[in-house]
């Protein structure tokens, strides 16, 4: 598997006239060989020359967590006095062109700049981004694993098995993040709990505001689960519940986004661009009154990051193919009432648009 994408990485490499790609922190390293380094001061780089093999340079204290590819890379560990920058330089070789992962931190950055001053540094992500955008069945199984937890874990909100009323928003947080780790995921990525107004700030952090009977609730959370072959995939899913019967004008508000939804899903066809799938649930929710309420991106594309390409958005004009996996997501806020979203996981296929996750869409009421 690593294999196959770095020859496809090399020959994008090629076309586009790239010499060596470097790959630090970030999604793109254990994409390509299965390490994913801590983020350290201390330098972690997979050197990928286009026409010979990849080393992996990790600092010596690391090299027992690397899990040995020799097919894949080479290791070389390097020792608390060796300089890491002068050792990636000289695999780097007489490069002229050297894309670097765009998570790189931009100390060794500037410092790889000054050790290879001849060199022109592009991002990585030109190379590494339209390869990891399109999921081959073996990483679409993964994110439906992840898919599936999560929509374990709604289904138990919206049955009112996980309590609401009389809690803070964090107590909730913290029990969603409890669940995703014990649904199998390795780590939680976020757990965002919004309550009444303040359900209208789209990345809400859950504090101490205690969730009160009669109002809604808004709940968006994912994690990272790792595959067998040690790359993690992740999930993310939004519902809101209202504890008790809600007022009218969030009863509308909601059943807007139910049908802008679906809507986008249907849209979500091989050919069609990011941005007409963006235009179709947004023009719902215009035609409804609340377009100026819908104040972000109707998706992202998901895989090994929760947030990656391709991004379902105005201006991205890139057209769907087989195989792209993002979420649908469209919201509505009103500052100081309240806010609602509705997320799935979709992924583009030969058969027509296919929903990852499957729990209810519906508002649901809950017993405070």
């Amino acid at each position: 598997m690593f294999v196959r994408r770095l020859d496809r990485a090399r020959r994008r490499m090629e076309a586009d006239g790239v010499d060596v790609m470097l790959l630090s922190v970030g999604a793109d390293l254990p994409y390509f060989c299965g390490y994913e380094a801590m983020p350290l001061e201390r330098l972690t780089m997979l050197v990928v020359p286009r026409d010979s093999d990849a080393t992996l340079v990790v600092p010596a204290l690391e090299a027992p967590r690397v899990v040995e590819r020799p097919d894949v890379f080479a290791v070389r560990p390097w020792g608390e006095t060796d300089d890491p920058i002068a050792l990636v330089s000289s695999l780097a070789g007489a490069a002229d062109v050297i894309a670097i992962g765009d998570h790189t931190w931009s100390g060794f950055l500037v410092d790889l700049m000054g050790a290879i001053p001849a060199a022109s540094f592009r991002r990585a992500s030109t190379i590494t981004s339209p390869i990891r955008s399109v999921k081959d069945a073996a990483e679409i199984k993964q994110l439906g694993a992840a898919a599936g937890a999560v929509d374990r874990i709604a289904t138990r909100l919206r049955a009112g098995e996980i309590e609401l009323a009389g809690r803070t928003e964090a107590e909730v947080s913290a029990e969603l993040s409890r669940q995703i780790i014990n649904e199998g995921h390795a780590r939680v990525n976020f757990a965002i709990v919004a309550a009444g107004e303040n359900a209208a700030s789209p990345h809400h952090q859950p504090g101490e505001r205690t969730i009160r009977p009669g109002e809604s609730v808004l709940c968006d959370f994912g994690g990272t689960m790792i595959g067998d072959d040690g790359v993690g995939y992740c999930s993310d899913i939004t519902r809101c519940v209202s504890i008790g019967e809600p007022p009218p004008e969030f009863a509308d508000l909601h059943s807007v986004l139910v049908v802008a939804q679906r809507a986008s899903v249907d849209a979500a066809t091989i050919g069609t661009s990011c941005e007409e799938v963006d235009r179709v649930g947004r023009s719902i929710i215009t035609e409804a009154g609340y377009g100026d309420f819908f104040v972000h991106r109707t998706g992202h594309g998901i895989g090994v990051e929760a947030h990656e390409a391709p991004y379902i958005v105005e201006g991205n004009r890139t057209p769907l193919v087989d195989g792209h996996a993002f979420s649908i997501e469209p919201g509505i806020y009103i500052p100081g009432r309240w806010g609602a979203r509705l997320e799935d996981i979709v992924v583009a296929t030969a058969d027509g648009p296919d929903p990852l996750n499957t729990v209810d869409h519906a508002l649901v009421v809950v017993e405070p």
